[in-house]
């Protein structure tokens, strides 16, 4: 076939030359020439290099066809589609008075390019020439045009009579939904009198991506056909809006069907087993990849690395990160993220001087990742010297993160005041979840005059949210004052702000469980509760004492401990307990900070079953192995 190839090739410039030879010198007919165009065309189709196309070009040059509409609008895509704009701008300026295909090739060229800025230049080029658009001038210029722009040819559609054009109308949506607005682009959904593949796409990721995910879902299911791209939008909308059991179950769905996942398939996959924790459907996802002809790039092996930390397994991220070639400074900054969230400060600080030491440059989230291991070990010199260090040395003008980790590492450290002083002085306005770390760092501390004070400036400029309530009333409650509580919780109803419930998550046999305080909702609920009096007695006769004073409720001691009993991660660890085996480590994912109790209870038990327990709270990893915590007591 190649040899084929190359025949044809070199036979078919020949022959173009033979043929405007003969017709130079015996006066050629009509027939041979369109022969010859005929032959230049598809031998510019066939094409399967730019030197090629040159070579072809050139040949027309010499031979009088260089004016030719049909070859001049072959050679401009040509040349675009090879990466040589240049070359198609050039063939378009030498072209005498250019028809709607040409002024379209160069536009088209543009836009495919990502140049909407020149595309629409040339668009308003023809329209003040006697050349009127087509619809796949329209196509064309809609592709990547931005909100403003997208409205602009909207009238230009409906004043050329483009208005019921499929595949114009489908840029038109596209386009609505990629600059967000969700209504516009919703009525001309409705408009549509026929509803392509591409339309119905559009639609979906414009619900998706702006977290309409119950509208999308009722799309997706009345779609009767969908394609992988379809599949992708609707995973990747349930993992990016915190559904991802629902995007692990139609990954499933998509499997049973038939349709084969692609890279983005298993991206938004892995995300969704990092957020739920779940090791199991990780570990399977990562066979699958490897077995199915799906390439662990760098995109794949750095979510890889992602979804193991997040999962609890250092061990399985690290391997993945050494197996990886060229990684790049995201890779990089995963897995130190990865050692910081889990409290390995120091692998996290030896991670990073490596990545420097082989001339990869850090970015801001490098530097997340840094005062986040900082903040988990207290390392307050540090910190400050790395912050520093960003602005002074690497350039890198700190944001809101960045303040956001120096505001938690100086607030747990008990420098309180230091933490203020930064949050007050600091060049850009910071934020409510700013203001809620050094709220948490103040109920830490018993600080309640200053926990007061950021409250109620919170509350007064409309920055509070539900986090900022339940510190507050937290800090009322270590006080003793029962007033402020009451008063606070008032508050909250009038505002109709609801407090968060806790939830812990583990996986048993690669199914995920969910447990909330309290929760009677588990088929095996008789036998969580016995394993829960069961323990109860372990801890008694170790020791152990309830912490009532983390209950934040004016209650009698007796109440208070039974409250503390049913936290949702002790239920967890229960059901952990009686349905894996003897030395089996286990898995706890909860969705709040975990209370001073149920850890001081998952140390005992560790202790006592001789298990290792990963818990990951809304913080950081606690590694629990005889009677210890990774995090030091320091958290």
């Amino acid at each position: 076939m190649e040899a084929t190839g190359k025949f044809n090739r070199i036979y078919g410039v020949r022959y173009l030359k033979n043929r405007s030879s003969a017709g130079a010198g015996a006066g050629a007919s009509s027939s041979s020439h369109f022969l010859e165009v005929d032959r230049a065309v598809f031998l510019i189709d066939k094409c399967k290099s730019i030197n090629q196309l040159l070579q072809i070009h050139a040949s027309l040059l010499r031979h009088g066809l260089n004016q030719h509409p049909i070859l001049n609008f072959k050679l401009q895509r040509s040349y675009s589609s090879f990466g040589r704009l240049d070359y198609s701008v050039a063939l378009f300026n030498r072209t005498d008075n250019p028809n709607v295909f040409l002024w379209t090739a160069i536009i088209h060229g543009h836009a495919q390019c990502g140049l909407l800025e020149q595309a629409l230049f040339y668009y308003a080029q023809m329209l003040t020439q006697p050349v009127q658009p087509n619809a796949f001038t329209f196509s064309s210029v809609l592709r990547g045009c931005s909100l403003k722009c997208g409205r602009a040819l909207h009238s230009h559609v409906i004043k050329f009579g483009f208005d019921s054009d499929l595949y114009v109308t489908t840029g038109l949506l596209d386009a609505y939904a990629r600059g967000g607005d969700l209504m516009s682009a919703k009525q001309l959904f409705d408009k549509m009198p026929e509803k392509s593949l591409v339309s119905l796409t559009a639609m979906l990721t414009c619900y998706a991506k702006h977290g309409q995910i119950q509208e999308a879902s009722l799309l997706f299911e009345e779609m009767e056909e969908k394609d992988v791209v379809c599949w992708n939008v609707m995973i990747d909308g349930y993992a990016q809006h915190g559904f991802p059991k629902e995007s692990l179950l139609l990954f499933r769905q998509m499997l049973a069907a038939k349709v084969k996942p692609n890279e983005i398939t298993v991206l938004s996959v892995l995300s969704s087993c990092g957020q739920l924790g779940s090791l199991e459907s990780g570990r399977w996802l990562h066979s699958y990849i490897e077995n199915n002809g799906i390439q662990i790039n760098v995109r794949v092996g750095t979510a890889l690395v992602d979804m193991y930390c997040k999962c609890g397994s250092l061990d399985d991220a690290r391997k993945v990160f050494d197996q990886m070639r060229d990684k790049d400074v995201v890779a990089w900054n995963s897995m130190i993220m990865g050692y910081a969230i889990h409290g390995f400060s120091e692998a996290a600080f030896q991670l990073f001087e490596k990545m420097c030491s082989i001339g990869l440059q850090p970015t801001d989230i490098t530097f997340i990742a840094i005062l986040t291991a900082c903040g988990h070990s207290g390392l307050v010199s540090k910190g400050w010297s790395i912050f520093n260090a960003m602005k002074d040395e690497y350039k890198i003008e700190p944001k809101i993160e960045h303040f956001g980790c120096m505001v938690n590492l100086l607030g747990r450290a008990g420098h309180l005041q230091e933490a203020y002083d930064l949050v007050r002085n600091m060049k850009i306005d910071p934020d409510p979840v700013l203001w809620g770390t050094l709220l948490w760092a103040c109920k830490l501390h018993n600080k309640v005059s200053l926990g007061e004070q950021i409250a109620e400036f919170l509350v007064s400029h409309n920055l509070a949210s539900s986090g900022t309530y339940v510190l507050l009333s937290n800090i009322y409650a270590a006080a003793g004052n029962w007033d402020g509580v009451a008063k606070v919780r008032s508050l909250m109803k009038d505002s109709g702000v609801e407090k968060e419930p806790g939830c812990s998550v583990i996986e048993v046999d690669n199914k995920v469980h969910e447990f909330l305080a309290g929760d009677l909702s588990h088929p095996k609920s008789k036998e969580i509760y016995l394993m829960l009096e069961e323990i109860n007695r372990w801890l008694k006769a170790n020791g152990y004492t309830p912490q009532t004073d983390v209950v934040l409720h004016d209650l009698g001691d007796r109440q208070k401990e039974l409250s503390l009993e049913v936290h949702s991660e002790k239920l967890a660890m229960a059901f952990g307990l009686i349905s894996t085996r003897p030395g089996t480590t286990i898995k706890i994912v909860k969705n709040l900070r975990v209370c001073l109790d149920c850890h001081a209870v998952m140390k005992l038990i560790s202790k006592i079953t001789r298990r290792k327990i990963i818990m990951r709270d809304r913080n950081r990893f606690h590694h629990f192995e005889s009677g210890l915590c990774s995090c030091g007591d320091y958290w």
